[in-house]
């Protein structure tokens, strides 16, 4: 996630950029090391918050946690480039070698377990960050409950981590991937299609509402496919979600 954290000198840590990737043009992976042989425990779908130094201030902006919870001693964040976005520029501009300072992690938007009931996460673009933990963890538990991702992209490149989601698939008969790939679609045409999904396959298609969703995604999209869940019959606790 990216946005406003409080007390950044709580907790301070450092870490190194280790590696760099860059998954399409505009979208980036830092590979994190922390100092001193150190490890962070985190829950998946938990973020972290960076201090960036710029001329005339510090902003703290946050990033979730893409990499899986067992490899605590290199984490990695993803995000992509925002027009006039100067914390994310100043991201952009780090070197492997550079170092950053953060505190974390935080946020409530976690699974803590592999599916008990049967699960449904919606993601669009970056929004996989905190979601790929939550997939990793699933993919390795010996058994889980039925889980379905459905990933939305409004380009094929945009489509992240692809090759593992698959590859997850492929050995699990319990996890599906479902990639939607809408080209040349703006943010609420993306949305109109997710809603449409949303309500003709967990609404309409059947009486069921015991099931569990995790909905990441940027902007009021992310709360119209809570509200059309929530408004279905769905508890409030079964529709978890992070908005950008």
């Amino acid at each position: 996630m990216s946005g406003e954290s409080a007390n950044p000198a709580r907790n301070l840590r450092r870490a190194r950029v280790e590696r760099i990737f860059d998954h399409a043009p505009g979208i980036r992976s830092l590979f994190l090391r922390l100092a001193g042989g150190q490890r962070l425990r985190f829950v998946p779908g938990q973020f972290i918050s960076i201090a960036i130094p710029l001329e005339d201030e510090t902003r703290t902006r946050a990033y979730s946690i893409a990499s899986a919870a067992q490899d605590g001693e290199m984490i990695e964040i993803c995000f992509n480039r925002v027009p006039q976005g100067r914390g994310v520029a100043w991201l952009f501009e780090r070197r492997v070698g550079d170092t950053l300072d953060f505190i974390g992690p935080f946020g409530v938007f976690t699974m803590e377990r592999a599916p008990e009931v049967e699960t449904v996460l919606i993601a669009e673009g970056t929004a996989i960050a905190p979601i790929r933990p939550m997939l990793q963890m699933t993919a390795r538990a010996g058994s889980h409950a039925p889980t379905v991702l459905l990933y939305a992209a409004q380009s094929p490149e945009q489509i992240l981590y692809r090759a593992e989601l698959e590859q997850f698939a492929a050995r699990d008969p319990n996890l599906r991937i479902e990639a939607l790939v809408v080209p040349g679609a703006d943010s609420a045409a993306l949305y109109e299609r997710l809603a449409r999904e949303t309500q003709a396959r967990w609404i309409a298609a059947d009486s069921v509402r015991s099931r569990r969703f995790y909905i990441c995604g940027v902007g009021k999209g992310v709360l119209r496919l809570r509200d059309l869940l929530r408004g279905a019959g769905y508890e409030r606790r079964s529709v978890r979600y992070e908005q950008w």
